[in-house]
C-alpha cells in the first residue's frame, strides 16, 4: 500500500512538471509591464511560467514575436497591430483584449488647449496609427478638423481646418515626454506618459474619451493561437485578481477592456 502511495505521488509530481511551460512575453514600460507581473502570478498557479521582456519602442516587440524570440506580446492596440501586419506582413494575430489607455495631451507651457497660440507646435507619435489617434484626439477637442472619411488612419495631410495654424511635429512615441520642453503641447500614449512620471488624471490638459476603438491586445504567432498556453495566458489576464489590480492601481487612467 505504501509503495502504491509513493508511486501515485511521483506520478502526480511528474504530471505537474509536464504541464508546466515557460513562455516569453514582450511588453512596453509602465502599465503593460506592471500588469503582466500580476498576470504572471496568476498564470503560475495554472502551470504557466511567464518571462517578461521589456521593450522601449513599438516596432521591435512584433518583430521579435514574428522571429520566435517571444511567444506573445502585450503592448499595442488593435489598429496598430493591423497596420503592422499590413506593412510588415507579420503572421501574428490578437487572441484577447487587455486594457484601454486613454491618450492625453500634456504641456509645460499652457494649462488648456484654448491657451495654445497661433502657430503653436504640438507633438504627436510618428507611427501611422498612434499619430492618427493623436490627431483624432485634437479634432475631438476642437483644436483642428480632419477628413472624417479617412477613418482611423488620418495624417497631418488630412487636416481640413486648422484655425490656429498648429504646427504638427511627428516624433518617436517614446521621446514625446521629453519633447515637452520644446513643444507647446504633445499628445502622449499613457504608458510613456506614466513612465516619465506624468499622471494622466492630474497632468493632462485634455484626455481621449473612454469610448475609443483602441483597446490593447495580446498577440501571438498565428500558428500558436490554438495552443493550450495561449488560453491559459488570456484566462490569467482576464482573472478577477488582475482586474482588481488595474482598477485599484490606476484609478481610471487605465481601464480593463474585457
Amino acid at each position: 500500500m505504501k509503495k502504491l502511495i509513493i508511486a501515485a505521488s511521483l506520478a502526480a509530481l511528474f504530471a505537474g512538471s509536464a504541464l508546466a511551460e515557460t513562455i516569453k512575453v514582450g511588453v512596453t514600460p509602465a502599465e503593460h509591464a506592471q500588469i503582466m507581473e500580476q498576470v504572471k502570478k496568476v498564470a503560475a498557479t495554472k502551470g504557466l511560467d511567464i518571462e517578461i521582456l521589456d521593450f522601449s519602442d513599438y516596432v521591435v516587440p512584433n518583430q521579435a514575436l514574428a522571429d520566435g524570440e517571444l511567444q506573445a506580446n502585450s503592448f499595442q492596440h488593435q489598429p496598430y497591430l493591423d497596420n503592422q501586419i499590413a506593412d510588415r506582413k507579420f503572421d501574428i494575430v490578437s487572441v484577447g483584449t487587455t486594457i484601454t489607455t486613454p491618450m492625453g495631451v500634456y504641456s509645460k507651457k499652457v494649462k488648456s488647449l484654448d491657451e495654445l497660440k497661433d502657430g503653436a507646435t504640438v507633438g504627436i507619435p510618428n507611427d501611422p496609427t498612434n499619430g492618427g489617434r493623436a490627431l483624432l484626439v485634437l479634432a475631438s477637442k476642437g483644436v483642428l478638423k480632419v477628413n472624417e472619411a479617412v477613418g482611423l488612419k488620418v495624417t497631418p495631410a488630412d487636416i481640413t481646418e486648422n484655425p490656429k495654424n498648429i504646427q504638427i511635429v511627428e516624433l518617436d512615441a517614446a521621446q514625446l515626454p521629453r519633447s515637452l520642453d520644446d513643444t507647446d503641447a504633445s499628445v502622449i500614449n499613457t504608458n510613456y506618459a506614466t513612465a516619465a512620471g506624468l499622471d494622466p488624471k492630474k497632468d493632462a490638459i485634455a484626455i481621449e474619451s473612454e469610448k475609443s476603438p483602441y483597446a490593447n491586445v495580446i498577440a501571438v504567432r498565428t500558428e500558436d493561437k490554438d495552443k493550450p498556453w495561449v488560453k491559459t495566458l488570456v484566462e490569467s489576464y482576464h482573472s478577477p485578481e488582475v482586474k482588481a489590480f488595474i482598477l485599484e492601481k490606476y484609478n481610471g487612467t487605465v481601464i480593463p477592456s474585457w
